[in-house]
Protein backbone atom coordinates (compact mmCIF):
# COMPACT_ATOMS: atom_id res chain seq x y z
CA UNK A 1 0.00 0.00 0.00
CA UNK A 2 1.16 3.54 -0.59
CA UNK A 3 2.12 6.13 1.95
CA UNK A 4 -0.30 8.71 1.34
CA UNK A 5 1.12 10.87 4.13
CA UNK A 6 4.90 10.77 2.65
CA UNK A 7 3.21 11.52 -0.74
CA UNK A 8 1.65 14.53 0.17
CA UNK A 9 5.16 15.47 2.09
CA UNK A 10 7.05 15.02 -1.08
CA UNK A 11 4.70 16.66 -3.45
CA UNK A 12 4.67 19.59 -0.70
CA UNK A 13 8.51 19.86 -0.75
CA UNK A 14 8.70 19.64 -4.28
CA UNK A 15 6.68 22.54 -4.74
CA UNK A 16 8.45 24.71 -2.49
CA UNK A 17 11.95 23.97 -4.06
CA UNK A 18 10.22 24.30 -7.27
CA UNK A 19 9.04 27.58 -6.07
CA UNK A 20 12.09 28.92 -4.35
CA UNK A 21 13.56 28.32 -7.53
CA UNK A 22 11.83 30.35 -9.85
CA UNK A 23 11.18 33.15 -7.59
CA UNK A 24 14.91 33.35 -7.49
CA UNK A 25 15.07 32.52 -3.43
CA UNK A 26 17.08 29.98 -4.42
CA UNK A 27 19.96 31.50 -6.60
CA UNK A 28 21.44 30.37 -9.95
CA UNK A 29 24.35 28.52 -9.46
CA UNK A 30 23.97 28.14 -6.31
CA UNK A 31 24.76 24.74 -4.31
CA UNK A 32 22.11 21.99 -3.10
CA UNK A 33 23.70 21.27 0.32
CA UNK A 34 21.30 18.17 1.56
CA UNK A 35 21.84 18.35 4.78
CA UNK A 36 20.84 22.11 5.00
CA UNK A 37 18.06 21.41 2.50
CA UNK A 38 16.81 19.06 4.91
CA UNK A 39 16.42 21.36 7.95
CA UNK A 40 14.62 23.87 5.53
CA UNK A 41 11.93 21.62 4.14
CA UNK A 42 11.60 19.37 6.78
CA UNK A 43 12.24 16.30 4.77
CA UNK A 44 14.25 13.23 4.84
CA UNK A 45 17.63 13.19 2.39
CA UNK A 46 16.27 10.29 0.09
CA UNK A 47 13.41 12.27 -0.65
CA UNK A 48 15.11 15.34 -1.54
CA UNK A 49 17.97 13.18 -3.57
CA UNK A 50 14.38 12.14 -5.46
CA UNK A 51 12.82 15.92 -5.85
CA UNK A 52 16.09 17.36 -7.28
CA UNK A 53 16.29 14.57 -9.52
CA UNK A 54 12.83 15.15 -10.79
CA UNK A 55 14.00 19.19 -10.83
CA UNK A 56 16.55 18.32 -12.49
CA UNK A 57 14.35 16.70 -15.11
CA UNK A 58 12.50 19.48 -15.77
CA UNK A 59 16.00 21.55 -16.39
CA UNK A 60 16.06 23.76 -13.12
CA UNK A 61 18.64 21.86 -11.12
CA UNK A 62 21.88 20.56 -12.43
CA UNK A 63 22.47 16.91 -11.40
CA UNK A 64 26.86 17.22 -10.84
CA UNK A 65 27.06 13.40 -10.43
CA UNK A 66 28.77 12.74 -6.79
CA UNK A 67 29.42 16.13 -6.22
CA UNK A 68 25.74 17.23 -5.97
CA UNK A 69 23.21 19.15 -6.91
CA UNK A 70 23.11 23.24 -8.19
CA UNK A 71 20.48 25.56 -9.24
CA UNK A 72 20.45 25.60 -12.78
CA UNK A 73 22.64 28.49 -13.88
CA UNK A 74 20.94 31.63 -16.25
CA UNK A 75 22.15 32.68 -19.41
CA UNK A 76 21.49 34.88 -22.09
CA UNK A 77 21.37 32.26 -24.84
CA UNK A 78 19.09 30.06 -22.24
CA UNK A 79 16.80 33.41 -22.01
CA UNK A 80 16.69 33.16 -25.35
CA UNK A 81 15.38 29.69 -26.41
CA UNK A 82 13.24 29.86 -23.76
CA UNK A 83 11.75 32.92 -25.05
CA UNK A 84 11.65 31.20 -28.35
CA UNK A 85 9.64 28.39 -27.52
CA UNK A 86 7.59 30.17 -24.98
CA UNK A 87 5.98 32.63 -28.41
CA UNK A 88 5.94 29.70 -30.34
CA UNK A 89 3.73 27.34 -27.94
CA UNK A 90 1.60 30.36 -26.86
CA UNK A 91 1.49 31.33 -30.35
CA UNK A 92 -0.39 28.13 -31.46
CA UNK A 93 -2.39 28.07 -28.56
CA UNK A 94 -3.69 31.33 -29.07
CA UNK A 95 -4.90 30.86 -32.06
CA UNK A 96 -6.93 27.59 -31.30
CA UNK A 97 -8.13 29.43 -28.20
CA UNK A 98 -9.49 32.43 -30.13
CA UNK A 99 -11.07 30.19 -32.14
CA UNK A 100 -13.11 27.74 -29.37
CA UNK A 101 -13.02 30.47 -27.20
CA UNK A 102 -16.59 31.14 -25.32
CA UNK A 103 -18.57 33.27 -22.91
CA UNK A 104 -17.16 31.17 -20.53
CA UNK A 105 -13.48 31.65 -21.72
CA UNK A 106 -14.01 35.76 -22.23
CA UNK A 107 -15.00 35.88 -18.42
CA UNK A 108 -11.85 34.12 -17.07
CA UNK A 109 -9.93 36.01 -19.64
CA UNK A 110 -11.29 39.57 -17.92
CA UNK A 111 -11.18 38.49 -14.62
CA UNK A 112 -7.36 37.09 -15.07
CA UNK A 113 -6.70 40.47 -16.78
CA UNK A 114 -8.08 42.44 -14.24
CA UNK A 115 -5.90 40.90 -11.29
CA UNK A 116 -2.85 41.40 -13.09
CA UNK A 117 -3.60 45.03 -14.49
CA UNK A 118 -4.20 46.04 -10.36
CA UNK A 119 -0.88 44.74 -9.75
CA UNK A 120 0.77 46.55 -12.40
CA UNK A 121 -0.15 49.18 -10.58
CA UNK A 122 1.07 48.64 -7.88
CA UNK A 123 4.67 47.73 -9.17
CA UNK A 124 4.48 50.78 -11.14
CA UNK A 125 4.52 52.79 -8.00
CA UNK A 126 7.97 50.64 -7.35
CA UNK A 127 6.67 48.58 -4.42
CA UNK A 128 8.41 45.46 -5.55
CA UNK A 129 7.36 43.73 -2.44
CA UNK A 130 5.10 42.01 -4.47
CA UNK A 131 6.99 40.76 -6.79
CA UNK A 132 5.56 37.41 -6.72
CA UNK A 133 2.25 38.12 -6.51
CA UNK A 134 2.41 40.48 -9.94
CA UNK A 135 4.20 37.34 -11.56
CA UNK A 136 1.49 34.71 -10.19
CA UNK A 137 -1.25 37.18 -12.39
CA UNK A 138 0.69 37.50 -15.03
CA UNK A 139 0.95 33.69 -15.39
CA UNK A 140 -2.71 33.74 -14.56
CA UNK A 141 -3.62 35.99 -17.86
CA UNK A 142 -1.36 34.33 -20.36
CA UNK A 143 -2.91 30.83 -19.08
CA UNK A 144 -6.39 31.84 -19.14
CA UNK A 145 -5.71 33.56 -22.88
CA UNK A 146 -5.16 29.97 -24.31
CA UNK A 147 -7.07 28.40 -21.88
CA UNK A 148 -9.63 27.36 -24.80
CA UNK A 149 -7.36 25.76 -26.76
CA UNK A 150 -8.75 22.30 -26.37
CA UNK A 151 -5.34 20.89 -25.40
CA UNK A 152 -4.58 19.62 -21.71
CA UNK A 153 -1.05 18.82 -23.16
CA UNK A 154 0.13 22.24 -24.89
CA UNK A 155 -1.72 23.66 -21.45
CA UNK A 156 1.08 22.12 -19.51
CA UNK A 157 4.19 22.87 -21.82
CA UNK A 158 3.15 26.03 -21.91
CA UNK A 159 3.57 26.44 -18.27
CA UNK A 160 6.17 24.65 -18.04
CA UNK A 161 8.14 26.94 -20.50
CA UNK A 162 6.52 30.13 -18.76
CA UNK A 163 7.90 29.19 -15.30
CA UNK A 164 11.33 29.32 -16.82
CA UNK A 165 11.13 32.00 -18.67
CA UNK A 166 9.17 34.03 -15.29
CA UNK A 167 12.31 32.85 -13.60
CA UNK A 168 14.75 34.94 -15.55
CA UNK A 169 12.33 37.93 -15.43
CA UNK A 170 12.57 37.23 -11.58
CA UNK A 171 16.36 36.83 -11.11
CA UNK A 172 16.03 40.55 -13.34
CA UNK A 173 13.54 41.66 -11.41
CA UNK A 174 12.16 42.76 -15.09
CA UNK A 175 9.26 45.11 -14.75
CA UNK A 176 8.52 47.05 -17.74
CA UNK A 177 6.21 49.47 -16.25
CA UNK A 178 3.20 51.01 -18.50
CA UNK A 179 4.59 49.56 -21.72
CA UNK A 180 3.80 46.23 -20.48
CA UNK A 181 0.52 46.83 -19.06
CA UNK A 182 -0.07 48.59 -22.44
CA UNK A 183 0.25 45.40 -24.06
CA UNK A 184 -1.70 43.01 -21.62
CA UNK A 185 -4.71 45.19 -22.23
CA UNK A 186 -3.54 45.40 -26.31
CA UNK A 187 -3.95 41.21 -25.33
CA UNK A 188 -7.51 41.19 -24.36
CA UNK A 189 -8.68 43.81 -26.81
CA UNK A 190 -7.83 41.26 -29.16
CA UNK A 191 -8.68 38.15 -27.68
CA UNK A 192 -11.84 39.58 -27.04
CA UNK A 193 -12.56 40.94 -30.56
CA UNK A 194 -11.20 37.79 -31.64
CA UNK A 195 -8.10 39.24 -34.09
CA UNK A 196 -5.38 36.70 -33.91
CA UNK A 197 -3.53 38.43 -35.90
CA UNK A 198 -3.43 41.74 -33.92
CA UNK A 199 -2.60 39.41 -30.57
CA UNK A 200 -0.05 37.71 -32.41
CA UNK A 201 2.23 40.74 -33.47
CA UNK A 202 1.52 42.07 -29.68
CA UNK A 203 2.20 38.64 -27.88
CA UNK A 204 5.71 38.58 -30.39
CA UNK A 205 7.01 42.24 -29.08
CA UNK A 206 6.11 41.39 -25.52
CA UNK A 207 7.76 38.37 -25.28
CA UNK A 208 10.79 39.91 -27.70
CA UNK A 209 10.94 43.04 -25.66
CA UNK A 210 10.86 41.21 -22.06
CA UNK A 211 13.59 39.51 -23.03
CA UNK A 212 15.47 42.37 -23.90
CA UNK A 213 14.86 44.63 -20.85
CA UNK A 214 15.81 41.82 -18.65
CA UNK A 215 19.18 41.23 -20.45
CA UNK A 216 20.01 45.26 -20.39
CA UNK A 217 19.61 44.83 -16.46
CA UNK A 218 22.64 43.08 -16.84
CA UNK A 219 21.20 40.40 -14.12
CA UNK A 220 22.30 37.54 -15.86
CA UNK A 221 26.09 37.45 -16.40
Amino acid sequence: MLNTTNETVAESSYRRIRADIIFGRLAPAQKLKLESLKETYETSVSTLREILNRLSSEGLVVAEGQRGFEVSPVSATDLREIAALRLLLETHALEQSFEYGDVEWEARLVSAHYKLSRMERVMATGDTGQAEDWKRYDWEFHQALISACGSKLLMEMHSVVFDKYLRYQMVALSYRGEIAAKEHQQLLDAALRRDQQMAKQVLTVHIEDGVEHALARNALR
